[in-house]
């Protein structure tokens, strides 16, 4: 399964990371993401954290710590 990692900077400012036809999607705000506590998981379960897909897949990825790397380093991205 193939997963794509989206982070909003703006309306249709979207830094991405992954395939445009991945079986999960996930997408949080910059301003959330960017944030100094930023949990994925909590996040998640609060709704500021979107994701698509398989929820199975989903969880192994926020578990895993895989979303986490992938959405901190489209945060730290310019």
């Amino acid at each position: 399964m193939s997963v794509q990692y989206r982070v909003v900077v703006a309306k249709k400012d979207e830094r991405v990371d992954g395939p445009d036809d991945a079986d999960v999607v996930f997408t949080v705000p910059l301003v959330d993401a960017a944030a100094d506590e930023f949990d994925p998981t909590v996040a998640y379960m609060r709704g500021v954290l979107k994701a698509s897909g398989h929820t199975g897949v989903v969880l192994d990825e926020l578990k895993s710590g895989a979303a986490a790397a992938a959405i901190a380093d489209l945060v730290s991205q310019p």
